[in-house]
């Protein structure tokens, strides 16, 4: 294609461009105008509409309003149902669905609240006069609730129960509802022999009211605090538990017993009393109060206010019945009999005191606490004296009781006991001295022990003085002597008086049976004596003299003498007794080893004097062996009449 050709066509696609653009312009131009012929209209349809639209708006906000009246007078209409439901209960009364009436009160609460906080609502006064008219009501048909169903579960505990929540070794046996007696006697303390398992024995708290009831019991106390009832409740539980208590604590047996009531009292009945206190003490502290403190903290938990001092007020008269016969004994008339159960008195306050001091360890309860430990002082203030007094009394004992026998006095026995006895209190005894003294307690009681055995011996020496034959005043010192040795290493008392002390005293033993042979054997053997008017000693018919320098009368008057003497020592000390087996036949062994040879020997010298004369029976009585027989009724305490079948 040539160029013209070429030329000509660009030429015409441009006129059909400018063509087309011409056309362009004149639609925009038309749309243009259209355009803002349309936005005229819209603004002054705009106009038309504005009243419509507010009047729409209006619309809707009044709906709006209706819904929000609506929803709030559905709100109140339910409060109002809610509060005619509650009311239908309350009006019923707790007593048939409590947990229904406890939850229409806190409803009505809910319903006072709401419409408190609602006051521009036009009934809104009326309404929360009348619920809170009602809420009194039921909080006073509550309150009665309470102490109905406090009372009626409430019951005195027997004490057959609670010696059933006592481990075993407590238990008292089935012939007696009383512990163990007291006494000098050989019965053990339960300080030293229970002690150990008495720290893992398992109490066991009795059912004071049925546990089903218990959570009603806590849930009528919370509504009563709530409704500001916590006095009211504080005199209803205080009123019902301190009475029910009580009368458990008296029907124990335990009484309120003043000084003067126990001073008129005979010995074994205080006795018994005293015992039976030391049980009822651990009863009361362990099983009572342990589980009166429990069962306050389970219906009063939560109102702190209220839980102490109502535990407190339920129990302050129990305690002080209980710490007031304790106080009557420790303020009675010393007596060495009350040592024992003083000792165990200290010693049930000393066991008792950390959980005494536990149960009772709040503000409320300072008193109580305080007159416990108080007592537990005086008891061992008590006790200390009357150990004291024991050691003076042993001392200055003056009984007259004639021991005719020369046998082991009654107070040697005695106090040997009652030092025996003592040791079964070692470690009580040992607390005690440390209330008094921070010294070593083991060196405090070798002192004490060491002390009242010398007292012991002093009062025999003067006691010894009163016989007249100062044969039977060493026969009395060495069979007491003998008696305290022995005692002493059959028991405790020997770790603690130690083997110097046991030697030392066996020798004084030994040194009043020789002073017996020389006062009661020396003057007879003086008889079997080739000089018969020298002093003699044991062995003075030694020697290989002859018969020559004596004569048949002299010798008649030597048997005659000897028999009439050996007639009356056999006589007199027949009645005599050395009670322990061992000493006595020692004592005739050692009699005879003297005698015995020095009879035969003379008899063998000078019998055959007698024996060739006439009548010679009326002077040679006995043989060798006679004496022996004879000798073996010695100190065997015969009465005059047995001896002469």
């Amino acid at each position: 294609m040539g160029v013209p050709q070429t030329m000509e066509a660009l030429r015409e696609r441009a006129d059909f461009i400018k063509e087309s653009l011409q056309k362009s312009q004149i639609i925009t131009d038309n749309m243009a105008a259209i355009l803002g012929s349309f936005d005229h209209r819209l603004s002054a349809l705009e106009t038309a509409m504005r009243p419509t639209q507010i009047r729409t708006h209006s619309i809707r906000r009044a709906h709006e309003n209706i819904d929000k009246t609506l929803k709030a007078a559905e709100v109140i209409l339910s409060q109002f149902d809610l509060t005619r439901k509650a009311e239908a209960k309350i009006l019923r009364g707790p007593h048939e669905d409590l947990e229904s009436y406890l939850e229409a009160i806190d409803q009505l609460r809910s319903n006072v609240k709401f419409f408190s906080s609602n006051k521009s609502f036009k009934s809104s006064d009326g309404v929360l006069n009348h619920a809170n008219q009602l809420l009194a009501k039921a909080i006073s048909k509550l309150e009665e609730e309470f102490r109905q169903l406090l009372t009626n579960y409430s019951k005195p505990v027997e004490p057959d129960r609670l010696f059933e929540c006592l481990p075993n070794s407590l238990r008292p046996s089935s012939s007696s509802g009383s512990p163990r007696k007291h006494g000098n006697d050989n019965s053990k303390s339960p300080t030293e022999h229970q002690g150990k398992s008495l720290e893992n024995a398992v109490y066991t708290l009795p059912t004071l009211i049925p546990p089903r009831v218990i959570p009603l019991l806590h849930d009528l106390a919370q509504q009563m605090v709530q409704a500001g009832h916590q006095q009211q409740l504080f005199r209803i539980y205080r009123d019902t538990r301190a009475s029910v208590l009580e009368q458990s604590v008296r029907k124990l047996g335990v009484e309120r017993l003043s000084k003067d009531d126990v001073q008129k009292m005979q010995w074994e009945v205080l006795e018994a009393k005293i015992g039976n206190w030391i049980h009822y003490m651990r009863i009361a502290v362990k099983l009572l109060f342990a589980g009166e403190k429990k069962l306050c903290d389970q219906i009063l938990d939560g109102v702190d206010s209220l839980r102490d001092q109502c535990f407190a007020e339920v129990t302050v008269n129990s305690v002080s019945v209980l710490l007031s016969f304790g106080e009557a004994i420790a303020k009675s008339k010393r007596s060495p009999e009350k040592l024992f159960v003083l000792l165990d008195m200290y010693e049930i306050m000393r066991e008792l005191q950390s959980e005494i001091e536990l149960l009772f360890g709040s503000k409320a309860c300072i008193e109580m606490r305080d007159s416990a430990l108080s007592l537990t002082k005086r008891l061992a203030q008590t006790a200390q004296e009357t150990f004291c007094d024991f050691e003076e009394a042993v001392e200055k004992d003056a009984t007259k009781t004639a021991v005719l026998d020369g046998t082991v006095h009654p107070l040697t026995s005695y106090v040997i006991n009652y030092v025996k006895f003592l040791f079964d209190y070692q470690s009580t005894l040992k607390q005690l001295f440390q209330e008094f003294d921070a010294s070593d307690p083991d060196a405090q009681l070798t002192s004490v022990t060491t002390r009242i055995m010398q007292a012991l011996q002093n009062n025999l020496d003067g006691k010894s003085k009163q016989y007249k034959d100062p044969a039977l005043t060493q026969l009395f010192l060495m069979n007491n002597i003998h008696y305290i040795v022995r005692s002493v290493r059959r028991s405790e008392a020997k770790d603690l008086l130690g083997d110097d002390w046991v030697q030392i005293h066996r020798r004084i033993v030994q040194q009043h049976a020789n002073q017996y042979k020389r006062v009661s054997w020396a003057k007879i053997l003086q008889c079997l004596s080739v000089q018969g008017g020298g002093s003699g000693s044991g062995g003075g018919i030694g020697g290989d003299g002859s018969a020559s320098g004596i004569s048949r009368a002299a010798v008649k008057d030597r048997f005659k003498t000897f028999n009439v003497q050996f007639e009356e020592l056999h006589q007199r000390q027949s009645q005599w007794t050395v009670p322990d087996s061992e000493l006595r036949e020692s004592l005739r062994l050692a009699v005879a080893e003297v005698l015995l040879p020095a009879y035969r020997s003379f008899q063998k010298r000078f019998g055959p004097m007698i024996e060739n004369g006439k009548n010679p029976q009326k002077y040679i009585r006995y043989s060798p062996e006679d004496l022996d027989h004879m000798m073996n009724e010695f100190f065997e305490g015969k009465t005059w009449n047995e001896q002469k079948r």
